[in-house]
């Protein structure tokens, strides 16, 4: 591995269920929640909603910086970043993502997707998964 520019450490304890986390700077704390719709209490948040977050968050710094190599005016960008968890044959868990991305200042439908693509080959959420899981994208609506 190259050089480390940067490591986010934080701390679980609880799991899922009833659990909290807590980022070492304090500046993120959560209590950890089973969804309602898959049997749980709900009232906290959930693996999944903070990699959809995570990853949507990422995702916009990767488009920031595709627009500044190529000078392109995205306007105020705007992520949707859906986890979905799927059951798998081996009785386990997967997860798929569905990213839409709306750039308003590109209103070409190929150059938005464009920079879609470029920014899917920057992110590191998107270097992450690739290969691992489902990534699906679109661009001010139109698939990519």
């Amino acid at each position: 591995m190259s050089k480390i520019l940067y490591t986010a450490q934080a701390t679980v304890s609880g799991g899922r269920g009833d659990g909290h986390g807590e980022t070492s700077d304090g500046a993120l704390a959560v209590d950890l929640r089973m969804p309602a719709e898959l049997g749980g209490e709900g009232g906290g948040t959930n693996p999944e909603q903070l990699f959809a977050i995570g990853f949507a968050a990422c995702f916009e710094g990767a488009l920031g910086a595709v627009a500044r190599r190529t000078k392109a005016e995205l306007g105020d960008v705007s992520i949707t970043s859906r986890v979905n968890l799927h059951p798998t044959p081996e009785r386990g868990f997967a997860l798929s993502v569905e990213m839409d991305v709306t750039l308003p200042g590109v209103p070409d439908a190929a150059a938005a997707a464009d920079i879609v693509r470029a920014a899917h080959e920057v992110c590191p959420y998107s270097n992450a998964t690739r290969g691992n899981i489902d990534v699906t994208f679109t661009a001010n609506g139109a698939a990519v």
